[in-house]
């Protein structure tokens, strides 16, 4: 049972730890969950609210019950017929005290064991770096900390252990590079003290015999000589390509699936990897060599191995990945995009236009993000990168002429235009998807350039040299090796792009263009405002053949926003010019007091107003000052990271705090009794318009996750309404007792889901038809595992509104149909009160059955009604989804 057929997502931490995860198994078994999906569960620095700053890879984390717990937790999950799966971070760790390898390293320099275990440049471009790391963590300038003695000496009562201590954090001292013998502790204090003159002059003189350099945390993009992850300056990049380190980071995740603890393992980050093919082909051998291993029951089965990979529009994982799938980003994507309207883009690309002051697209706002991040974020990385491409010029006879201001205007075009995370060119060269990559890279470049030989020479050269092949050219620096200098620029260069990726988009261009933000998440193109069903279809179809394991995902910890804020604002795709009435009357609103002069002011209050209609809670009455107050303290949290992130009024490097207190301020007027109550109010009605319109995209989206090919995943909590923002207010607790109970009602038998629609607004209604879903899963297996996809064929005048598609397995099938662009058939009869579509919206709309299922009695799980196709193999839809907006039909038994 080791492969997956739903997964659970949650997020363990010192406040919800792995006996609290045990305590929620029987709640996730009655709903349908297979394998509990862990965050990282090794021990990481103390407090750690995520588990991805590791600092110990063999060790179970004892902050959340050590390997006792985590082995009682795998015990009563197999008592409940389920598994477990576990989050790995291979490609870093903290840069922290308590990371031995770390410690070892700052004690001992090249000398350490660990020396060539972190993607470490012991030989940098800067004399002072040489044979040292920088250690950028200081909150001040170096000479400001010694001064004022926040960095000194410690010493134990002996002495015997001396230590640095620079404001607050320890580090070692190399041996015999401090002498004390017959020394006073007290006087060895006084002696080094950096508050006095010549203590502060043998302090610094001892800390320049040390092998690492201490510095002001705002010089590491311009200095640091180690591979961060992102740009995080506490995470240092691992050399898991190196075998003895492999062994060691892989230790414990491979003796817990050998014992039959785990079942399968997800990859964070696999891009950041040196070569991440490789990588996970060695993985699976490993895995697979054990499965043989595993106790009685479990021997034998395939090891479940999925990878967080960001995928660009058209790109998937090749079988050479030998992986079965992504964590599900892809998926995220695509089931938001075909919920989105293809005619609002004009209108509201327009209102955007409007409201930011330009007519720049998505891409516009990318390609300025990739500039800065190259100028102000990466310095360091771009600089050592071309410092390996300047010596492997001048190694060959045939580019030694290309200068590095040449070389560094070449390599920023062709960072700031590459369209995807990254490339994997190998020692044969690129495979065929990269080469067309590359190619049609190279051409956008070299039509963006004047016509200039020099520098399209250049071009080729470079083109060439980051293919991976073997460069043909003469040696022009004897006892210089090109192709080893070809293989450490390529290494870089793609360890590059993925980081650079990740914040030109995520995390700055979706903080700057605001279309809508509904499509600026995770794994989307902003500039991809929606897709048909057609390619929903081929995606699914694709997955299908390729990927049936790959997980299916639509809220993770990372996400920018819920999946329920991302249904409800792809409703306003469907209705731009009311919402073009609704936030221009916003924007102007007389009692606003400070009204954003700027583009980027406007756009981020633009932005606001669409996260407080996306994130309104169904429960909350403006005029309730309590609920108001914490509605507005998450906005606040939400509204400094954004700015921060856009990094235009204000960021993380230089946080402009009178910007950042005027727009709390404007937050605060909003509660109840203040000057903007009746703002509030107006916004909260549109949000309340649009609810119903939401909760029916949000129930098409748990149907698509729920049926569609490959793993569903439920990311924890949201079985009820998801209106949450970024971290950390993604990762709140979780109210389990009401899910619970909620669940409970459900136990009894309830064939007809809608007498669970009236109570819609407390998630009930979701929870219900997730769990009769997971059943499904849970009763034909078979379908999902190897059956067919079919997209079926929509006819009348509605049939754009609607997907519907069959899996067909081994006797078995599962129609499907999941609504889409709604909101003008929203049944008004109730007061427009409920998520339902009124039988008129569909008029004349029908599936179209194969031909072989033309008369077949078929039962919609959903609401526990029979019915057949017409003669001509037609289901009309005003009958398929009578009084409930979506619909999975099986079979009748009888």
């Amino acid at each position: 049972m080791s492969m997956p057929r739903a997964t659970v997502r949650l997020q363990l931490h010192r406040g919800f730890t792995l006996d609290d995860a045990r305590a929620q198994v029987p709640y996730y078994a009655q709903l349908g969950v297979s394998h509990f999906y862990l965050s990282p569960i090794t021990r990481a620095r103390s407090g750690s609210l995520h588990g991805y700053d590791v600092v110990d890879h063999s060790t179970v984390n004892p902050e959340l019950g050590g390997e006792p717990a985590l082995a009682a937790l795998a015990q009563v999950l197999r008592r409940h017929g389920m598994g477990l799966v576990l989050d790995i971070v291979p490609n870093h760790m903290a840069a922290h005290p308590d990371n031995a390898w770390w410690w070892d390293v700052l004690r001992l320099g090249t000398a350490s064991p660990h020396a060539q275990w972190f993607d470490i440049d012991w030989q940098p471009a800067d004399p002072a770096l040489r044979g040292k790391v920088l250690a950028p963590f200081l909150p001040e300038p170096y000479g400001s900390c010694l001064g004022k003695g926040d960095i000194r000496l410690v010493l134990d009562g002996g002495g015997i252990s001396p230590e640095i201590e620079a404001c607050g954090m320890r580090y070692p001292i190399a041996p015999d590079t401090l002498r004390l013998a017959g020394m006073d502790s007290c006087v060895a204090r006084k002696q080094y003290d950096g508050r006095l003159p010549d203590g502060r002059q043998r302090l610094h003189a001892l800390l320049e015999r040390q092998h690492y350099r201490l510095a002001w945390w705002r010089c590491a993009a311009d200095c640091i000589n180690w591979r961060r992850f992102f740009e995080i300056n506490e995470l240092i990049g691992v050399c898991v390509e190196r075998p003895e380190v492999f062994d060691a980071v892989h230790e414990l995740p491979l003796r817990l699936y050998a014992e039959g603890l785990i079942d399968g393992l997800r990859i964070d980050h696999v891009d950041g990897l040196a070569r991440p093919l490789d990588y996970c082909r060695r993985l699976r051998a490993e895995l697979d060599a054990r499965s043989a291993l595993r106790p009685a029951g479990l021997a034998g089965d395939r090891p479940w191995l999925i990878v967080e990979k960001i995928l660009a529009a058209g790109e998937v994982l090749g079988e050479d990945w030998q992986v079965d799938g992504t964590s599900g980003y892809d998926f995220m994507d695509q089931a938001g995009a075909v919920l989105h309207d293809p005619s609002g883009k004009e209108a509201l690309s327009q209102v955007w236009e409007d409201v930011s002051g330009g007519g720049r697209s998505a891409q516009d706002y990318v390609k300025d993000a990739r500039c800065l991040m190259l100028r102000r974020h990466f310095v360091a990385e771009r600089k050592g990168l071309l410092r390996v491409l300047s010596g492997l010029a001048q190694a060959g006879v045939d580019s030694r002429d290309w200068s590095v201001e040449a070389l560094g205007r070449m390599l920023d075009e062709l960072l700031i235009a590459f369209p995807v995370y990254r490339s994997y060119a190998g020692e044969s060269g690129r495979n065929p998807s990269d080469a067309r990559l590359f190619a049609a890279l190279v051409k956008q470049v070299r039509d963006s350039l004047a016509p200039d030989e020099y520098e399209l020479k250049l071009l080729d050269w470079l083109d060439n040299c980051l293919g991976g092949a073997p460069l043909s050219t003469d040696e022009a620096v004897p006892g210089v090796s090109p192709r080893l200098l070809q293989r450490e620029a390529v290494r870089r260069f793609q360890q590059l792009t993925p980081p650079l990726a990740a914040k030109s988009v995520e995390d700055t261009a979706f903080y700057r263009f605001g279309r809508l933000i509904s499509r600026n998440e995770v794994g989307a193109d902003p500039d991809v405002f929606s897709i048909s069903p057609e390619d929903f279809h081929q995606r699914n179809a694709w997955r299908a053949e390729h990927a049936r394991y790959a997980l299916l995902a639509t809220a993770t910890h990372d996400h920018k926003r819920g999946e329920d804020v991302r249904a409800r604002l792809a409703v306003v795709s469907e209705i731009p010019d009311e919402w073009a009435a609704a936030s221009g009357r916003w924007m102007r609103w007389p009692e606003a007091g400070y009204v954003p002069d700027s583009g980027s002011g406007r756009a981020q209050r633009y932005m606001l107003f669409q996260t407080m209609v996306g994130a309104w809670p169904l429960d909350l009455d403006a005029d309730d000052a309590a609920g108001v107050d914490g509605y507005i303290q998450r906005l606040g949290e939400w509204q400094v990271k954004a700015m921060r992130e856009a990094k235009l009024d204000s960021s993380w490097f230089q946080p402009n705090v009178a910007h950042e207190n005027a727009a709390m301020d404007f937050l605060d007027n909003l509660r109840p009794g203040r000057a903007l109550h009746a703002l509030l109010r107006d916004i909260a009605a549109f949000a309340e318009r649009l609810a119903p319109a939401g909760a029916v995209n949000s129930l098409s989206q748990v149907v698509l996750r729920m049926m569609s090919p490959g793993v569903p995943d439920l990311y924890q909590g949201t079985e009820f309404w998801d209106f949450s923002l970024v971290d950390p207010d993604n990762r709140r607790p979780v109210d389990y007792d009401a899910r619970r109970a909620a669940l409970h009602a459900l136990d009894g038998g309830l064939p007809d889901l809608r007498a669970v629609l009236p109570d819609w607004k407390t998630g009930r209604i979701k929870q219900a038809v997730l769990a009769r879903l997971l059943e499904i899963r849970r009763r034909v297996p078979r379908v999902f595992s190897s059956g067919r996809y079919i997209a079926l064929p929509v006819q009348g005048a509605r049939q754009a509104h609607v997907l519907a598609f069959l899996l067909c397995g081994e006797g078995q099938h599962v129609l499907v149909v999941a609504p889409r662009l709604v909101a003008g058939g929203i049944d008004t009869a109730s007061g427009g009160a409920l998520p339902a579509i009124s039988p008129d919206f569909w008029e004349d709309t029908a599936l179209v059955l194969p031909r072989r299922h033309l008369g077949a009695a078929l039962r919609d799980s959903l609401r526990g009604s029979v019915m057949r196709s017409g003669p001509d193999g037609t289901l009309r839809l005003a009958d398929v989804l009578s009084g409930l907006p979506v619909a999975v039909l099986l079979p009748d038994q009888g």
